[in-house]
């Protein structure tokens, strides 16, 4: 959206809509006392058209107002967060047409009910300031919310994927080897690779790679495993290979300057993921296990280590799989962060398909639900020392009676030390999905009632209970209060 020329515009139909109303007057009455047409002065409102000087004057004329609060850019109170928001420029850092909005829809939402959406923005501010929302999260939440409205699946950057093994002769049926796409790096895109020790300086300590464009230097850390040092890679070459000029230097990031950065990010990594995991070899190898009557733990780990890819990346390849290609729909996926030594657990990365699933992050500093088995997994991964703990469980969520099968896999967080994370997909249970896990009522995985946050849950005699469920408590009392005010009222009626 062009807001730097829309602005002036639409900030000029607000206040003639404005006045016009405080006048009482309908569009027809205003176009009768000065002689416009109600089509132009229609225009005028919705931001589309700019009066001239003469046209303005007469409108203030006729509408008691002075032409110097007419041109004038600022709103009155009642109207200022809409001011606030246009001039931010925030609407143009995204881009709208990937959810489909057009520029000219925007605007007349705007200039037809400007009350009601300077209340929804308003909202929409506390909410931001309440939950401290940064830029980022704000641009974060709505790659999320593309993500979820596409099933996380991207057919365009399957097909660029595969046009590049065809072109670079990559064998998608073998495990791609980090010779094979350092040589790429180098022998194509002119890169320079060298490895460094980030953590002597606390500042980098965080990082694992930095790109320098002038000279077209990779710069690794070499605290970093195979697993992510591939990934950084196939991601540069995704870079390259779409030919995306704004994009990220870091990994990880430490901010984006605007929403492409955000897409641009996401793009590239689909890209890598699908080329270290390719589409046609994972339909394979979940086809295979699938089939199992009894898959054990190992066997599920087994799997992920037929690509060169960290348990986050091939959880987070399933959910563009699952529900393109095994038509499961119904998914979510959790990141969960634990800091070692203390009973912290949150949320730090999700996605929901198709709908809202459960579990869900909480911004109320509640306790999520210990029964969960991705908390479970980083509890044994701990008390077992293991670097890899795979779980799975069918969870049944009190509150609703929705039913997922849950894999969960616990490991070091690379990124921080004496923290463990968890990353799970879980997909809802229905008579189609349990058509495809052959293994799924043979008693082998265990069964439980699932809350989502303490504070909210209604098992009774949990033992893992890390909180009691005051706000389902004060739920009730409300309730409760509620019938005996209904019983006064009939009484005294």
């Amino acid at each position: 959206m062009n807001m730097e020329k829309d602005y002036i515009k639409l900030i000029f139909g607000l206040k003639l809509k404005q006045a016009r109303t405080n006048k009482a007057l309908s569009l027809f009455g205003l176009a009768k006392i000065t002689e416009l047409s109600k089509s132009y002065l229609n225009e005028i409102e919705k931001g589309k058209k700019y009066p001239k000087t003469d046209k303005i004057i007469l409108l203030a004329e006729k509408l008691e107002v002075s032409y110097d609060h007419m041109v004038s850019l600022k709103l009155d109170n009642n109207l200022a967060p809409i001011g606030e928001i246009l001039k931010s420029g925030i609407l143009k850092e995204i881009p709208l047409d990937i959810f489909g909005i057009q520029e000219n829809d925007l605007i007349d939402i705007i200039a037809n009910a400007p009350a009601k959406v300077n209340a929804f923005i308003s909202t929409i501010i506390e909410i931001a300031q309440h939950y401290n929302l940064s830029r980022e999260s704000f641009f974060l939440a709505a790659l999320r919310s593309y993500q979820e409205a596409q099933n996380n699946y991207f057919d365009d950057l399957e097909q660029k994927v595969l046009d590049f093994s065809k072109a670079f002769h990559i064998n998608m049926n073998e495990k791609i080897s980090l010779d094979e796409l350092t040589a790429v790096l180098k022998e194509e895109y002119g890169y320079t690779i060298q490895e460094l020790i980030f953590s002597e300086q606390e500042e980098l300590g965080d990082l694992r790679s930095i790109f320098v464009p002038q000279s077209k230097t990779l710069l690794l850390s070499l605290e970093i495993d195979q697993q992510q040092k591939a990934f950084i890679l196939a991601k540069e070459i995704a870079y390259n290979y779409l030919k995306i000029k704004d994009r990220l230097f870091t990994f990880s990031w430490i901010k984006f300057d605007n929403f492409d950065q955000v897409l641009n990010n996401f793009y590239a990594s689909y890209f890598a993921g699908a080329l270290l995991i390719p589409r046609k070899k994972l339909i394979g190898e979940l086809n295979v296990f699938l089939s199992k009557s009894h898959p054990t733990a190992d066997e599920m780990i087994e799997l992920m280590n037929q690509f060169n890819v960290s348990p986050e990346s091939f959880y987070q390849r399933l959910t563009n799989i699952l529900p393109k290609d095994f038509q499961l729909k119904n998914l979510f996926f959790l990141r969960l962060s634990h800091k070692i030594g203390t009973d912290t657990y949150q949320i730090k990365k999700e996605l929901h398909i198709t709908n809202q699933q459960e579990p869900h992050a909480n911004e109320m500093n509640e306790h999520y639900c210990r029964r969960w088995v991705c908390i479970r997994t980083i509890e044994a991964a701990i008390a077992e020392k293991k670097e890899h703990y795979f779980s799975a469980q069918m969870s049944r969520y009190d509150n609703s009676n929705n039913e997922y099968l849950v894999f969960s896999s616990a490991t070091q967080d690379p990124f921080r030390k004496n923290y463990l994370r968890s990353i799970s997909v879980g997909i809802l249970m229905s008579a189609a999905m349990k058509k495809k896990f052959k293994f799924i009522g043979n008693g082998t995985i265990k069964k439980v009632l699932v809350g989502v946050t303490c504070e909210t849950c209604a098992v009774k005699d949990c033992l893992e209970r890390a909180s009691p469920p005051i706000h389902l408590e004060k739920k009730k009392r409300n309730e409760n209060t509620d019938l005996i005010v209904q019983q006064y009222m009939a009484k005294f009626s």
